[in-house]
């Protein structure tokens, strides 16, 4: 059953959307969109993709136009330096980094305040899902990338509204944020698509401020680990967690695969975060 617990987003009924197309899609392919930036009335939208060495990125801006062209450009250009330099400072995968330093024992998270957030996060996630979200529980020991990635794209966001932006959508993969309007001056309309399931009907949202999270639409299996055997989670194909913070929604969705419907316990009434798809293998699809 759907109800509305998060005032910044609304279920819509697919059949309202017939003739209106959506602003974003989640769970399906697009074309890679190149960088464009039109004056619509007073307003100057902006697209820009981007790929770091882990993943590829979409801004899409809607912005006053008294920030200007210049303005804009300023504002990507801090967004998408602060997504490059997270994937170089804290990607696990590279031995210099800050996470792998840690690792190592050569620094203590107390060294940089963003790592110290990013291990208080990791932490906290760990508490939240009973243990199944675990980035010390992990081969070669602390990895966070459950949650990197949401954290990265929070960051670069910050430095969007910092810049005057306030109207913006970043998308990864099948994730997203978004905050303000769209560029027809409305909610942002947003199809979440079965990941499995290509004849059900998109879940449609309109959202002024939110992320959503998902975990397995790759399709690649094992590469979640079940923190309390250490063996590949292998009890879901896909799960989706719409929240108010993209880091908090990766890491639900990236526990939730791992823990399968015991998960979705986690989202009892009054949280702020809400499983949209929990599809277990080899049994019909949950929303």
């Amino acid at each position: 059953m759907w109800t509305d617990e998060q005032p910044r987003t609304r279920w819509v009924d697919p059949a309202t959307f017939r003739f209106r197309r959506p602003d974003l899609r989640l769970g399906i392919r697009e074309p890679r969109p190149d960088r464009t930036v039109q004056v619509a009335d007073d307003r100057l939208t902006a697209r820009h993709t981007v790929r770091t060495s882990t993943a590829e990125y979409t801004l899409l801006l809607n912005a006053s136009a008294w920030l200007g062209r210049r303005g804009i450009g300023e504002a990507l250009r801090d967004a998408v330096a602060e997504l490059r330099a997270i994937d170089l400072t804290y990607g696990p995968n590279r031995p210099e980094s800050l996470v792998s330093r840690l690792r190592r024992g050569e620094i203590s998270p107390e060294s940089y305040p963003p790592l110290a957030d990013l291990v208080d996060r990791c932490s906290a996630m760990r508490a939240a899902t009973d243990g199944w979200f675990d980035a010390w529980a992990v081969p070669g020991g602390f990895d966070p990338g459950g949650l990197l990635g949401g954290w990265a794209v929070e960051r670069a966001a910050a430095r969007l509204r910092a810049a005057g932006i306030q109207d913006y959508a970043v998308l990864t993969g099948a994730d997203l944020v978004v905050r303000g309007h769209a560029g027809h001056g409305g909610p942002w309309r947003v199809a979440v698509h079965h990941p499995t399931d290509r004849r059900r009907p998109p879940l449609v949202l309109e959202m002024t401020a939110g992320a959503i999270g998902t975990s397995g639409v790759t399709g690649r299996r094992g590469h979640v680990v079940d923190p309390h055997t250490g063996e590949p989670a292998d009890q879901m194909v896909a799960a989706t967690v719409v929240g108010p913070d993209l880091a908090v929604a990766d890491a639900y969705a990236t526990a939730l695969y791992a823990a399968g419907p015991t998960g979705l316990s986690w989202f009892r009434s009054g949280s702020d975060y809400r499983a949209l798809i929990a599809t277990d293998r080899g049994t019909r699809p949950s929303t």
